[in-house]
C-alpha cells in the first residue's frame, strides 16, 4: 500500500527531523501539563541529588516522547541510552544495557509494551532495588549472581498504556499522558522548524499546514518539508496559504487534516454500512489494513477529531462526518 503522507509513525525519511528537536523544556514546544510537573520532579531530584522516578509516557505516536525523554535527560544533566522493546529479545540484551549505565543515567525503552514477559521480569528488580539476578553457568552448576547496579530513571514510551502489565505499570512514578497539539502550538512548531529549514513562510501558510496535521508534531514537520519543495518548485520559494493549500491537496491531505485512507474509511462506512455500527474487522477488511493498524493509527485521530465513535455494537460514523463529506444525515 503507498506509504500515507499523514502516517504518526516515524519513517526514514524522518530523520531529519533529529535536527528539529528541542534540548531543553523551555524549547519544547505544546504539552504544558506534563512540562510543568516534570519540571517540579526534577528539580526535587536534583536537590536530593538523586535520579528521577521511573517515567512512563503515553499517547499516540508522533507527539514527541523520544525528544521528552531526551530533554528529561537533558535537564537532568545526564547521558541517555535509547532503544525499544522488540530489540530486547533476550535477558542478556538488557544486562548489557544496564552495564553501560553511570550513575543518574537515563534508559529509555521506546515501545515498552513490546518487551518480552522474561526481559520484563528482569526489570522489576532493576527499577525497584537496582540489582539484577543473572544464572551462570549449565545444569548442576547453574547459579544466580547478584548484580548491583547504579541508580537510574527509566522513561519508557508507549502508545498502548493499556498493554503493560499491572506490575511494570506499577513500578513507574511518574505517568504523564501526551496529548494532540492544538493548531496554535502546531503553527509556532512550523515557524520554528521553517527558520530551521531557512524557508520563508508567512502566517497564513503556516496556519494552513497547522490544521491539516493532525495535531501531531511529525505530521505537521513532514507536511512542512513537502509544501517547501512545492514553494520552491512552482512558486517563489515562500510558503503562503495559496502555495500550502495546492501542496497539501496534490497529497490529497483535506482541510481536516484526512488523508485517502481516512476518507475512504469513513465513506465505506456510510455508503456500504449506512454509517454503522460497523465492525472493525470488517472495516479493516474493506480499505486492505490490519485491525490492528485501523485501531492504532487511524481511529483516534478520527475519534478525536469527532468524526467516529465507538461502541459495544461496532464503528459509527457521525453527524459531523456526513456533513464534512456531503452526505445527507439520516441519524437521530
Amino acid at each position: 500500500m503507498e506509504e500515507r503522507i499523514i502516517s504518526p509513525e516515524e519513517v526514514e525519511e524522518d530523520l531529519f527531523e533529529k535536527s528539529l528537536r528541542p534540548q531543553f523544556f523551555r524549547e519544547y514546544i505544546g504539552q504544558e501539563k506534563v512540562k510543568k510537573e516534570l519540571t517540579i520532579y526534577i528539580q526535587a531530584a536534583k536537590q536530593r541529588e538523586e535520579p528521577l522516578d521511573h517515567t512512563l509516557l503515553y499517547g499516540p505516536p508522533g507527539l514527541g516522547k523520544t525528544t521528552m525523554a531526551m530533554v528529561i535527560a537533558n535537564e537532568m544533566g545526564v547521558n541517555i541510552r535509547t532503544t525499544s522493546g522488540p530489540v530486547i529479545e533476550k535477558p542478556g540484551d538488557l544486562v548489557a544495557l544496564l552495564n553501560e549505565l553511570e550513575p543518574g543515567d537515563v534508559l529509555f525503552i521506546d515501545e515498552i509494551h513490546r518487551l518480552p514477559r522474561i526481559v520484563e521480569e528482569m526489570l522489576y528488580s532493576a527499577m525497584e532495588d537496582f540489582y539484577i539476578d543473572i544464572m551462570v553457568g549449565q545444569g548442576t552448576t547453574a547459579h544466580p549472581v547478584h548484580f548491583p547496579l547504579p541508580p537510574f530513571t527509566l522513561v519508557g514510551a508507549t502508545t498502548r498504556a493499556g498493554m503493560l502489565s499491572a506490575p511494570l505499570r506499577d513500578r513507574f512514578g511518574i505517568i504523564s499522558h501526551m496529548e494532540y497539539y492544538a493548531e496554535s502550538e502546531l503553527q509556532e512548531i512550523i515557524i520554528r522548524s521553517a527558520d530551521i529549514f531557512e524557508t520563508r513562510i508567512v502566517e497564513e501558510g503556516s496556519i494552513e499546514i497547522a490544521r491539516r496535521s493532525r495535531g501531531t508534531p511529525r505530521i505537521a514537520n513532514r507536511l512542512l518539508k513537502r509544501v517547501r519543495d512545492f514553494a520552491q518548485v512552482e512558486g517563489n520559494g515562500v510558503i503562503n496559504q495559496l502555495t500550502a493549500d495546492q501542496a497539501l491537496s496534490l497529497l490529497r491531505v483535506d482541510h481536516a487534516g484526512l488523508d485517502y485512507i481516512d476518507q475512504k474509511l469513513i465513506k465505506t462506512m456510510i455508503e456500504l454500512y449506512s454509517g454503522g455500527p460497523v465492525g472493525l474487522n470488517t472495516l479493516a477488511v474493506n480499505i486492505g489494513e490490519e485491525q490492528e493498524t485501523v485501531e492504532d493509527m487511524y481511529e483516534p485521530y478520527l475519534i478525536q477529531k469527532g468524526f467516529l465513535k465507538r461502541t459495544p455494537r461496532g464503528r459509527v460514523a457521525t453527524a459531523l462526518a456526513y456533513q464534512h463529506f456531503n452526505y445527507p444525515y439520516q441519524g437521530e
